[in-house]
């Protein structure tokens, strides 16, 4: 049996980098990792949820996505931060819990895609303010828009970071985020806005622009040399 490394004093572990901490953790001190998702906890756990449509869905990513990074830690590439790593596990554990549960939202999803194809078009970055709380409208979107468009128009990612952190090339994300863009405009009633001579026949305070009608039971009451003239 390997005798675990005699435990660092708090301070220790709190001076490391994320860097430091995980080849810590990876030469059999655990403590270390739980000082590394201590340090990182508020963000991840936005992360799942902005990924997630529940909080126990999110939840469940975020338990998933750092037992999986606890016992993957050896095969991180130091090919980009720590942070950023733990975020993707995180996401893709939260998309996997999407997936799962996706036929629960079938008919949310058809119903956006018969809007989107029957919808005049239009700009849906002009129509749409991607900084409002999006935690229920992002439902109307398939796992794959829905990661789109939270890691490039919530995360902040770029596109290039974005294809990287779902494995998908960078024209998939663009497109992605075209078509997720344009479904939350339209489930959040962002269409082309009536205008003021598109009035309804017979609504209340309508003009009508045509010949004037003469009601028989009125009396008109100008002058009658005016009505001869």
């Amino acid at each position: 049996m390997t005798d675990l490394p005699p435990p660092l004093h708090p301070a220790a572990y709190e001076a490391m980098t994320d860097a430091e901490l995980l080849d810590v953790h990876v030469a059999g001190d655990h403590r270390a990792f739980g000082v590394l998702f201590t340090r990182h906890r508020d963000h991840l756990w936005c992360a799942a949820r902005r990924y997630s449509v529940s909080p126990d869905d999110a939840e469940d990513a975020l338990q998933e996505g750092m037992i999986k990074a606890f016992v993957t830690a050896r095969a991180f590439r130091k090919d980009c931060a720590v942070r950023s790593w733990l975020h993707r596990i995180v996401a893709n554990c939260a998309l996997d819990i999407l997936r799962r549960k996706r036929s629960q939202r079938q008919l949310v999803t058809s119903v956006a895609d018969e809007l989107t194809a029957t919808a005049a078009p239009l700009d849906p970055m002009a129509t749409l303010d991607l900084a409002m709380s999006m935690t229920g409208i992002l439902d109307c979107l398939s796992p794959e828009l829905r990661a789109a468009v939270v890691a490039v128009d919530i995360d902040g990612m770029s596109v290039a970071e974005a294809a990287e952190l779902l494995g998908v090339p960078t024209g998939t994300i663009k497109s992605r985020c075209a078509r997720g863009r344009t479904k939350l405009a339209l489930a959040a009633g962002h269409l082309r806005p009536r205008h003021s001579g598109d009035a309804v026949p017979g609504t209340p305070g309508e003009r009508s622009t045509g010949s004037r009608t003469t009601d028989p039971h009125s009396t008109d009451t100008r002058n009658p040399d005016s009505r001869s003239a």
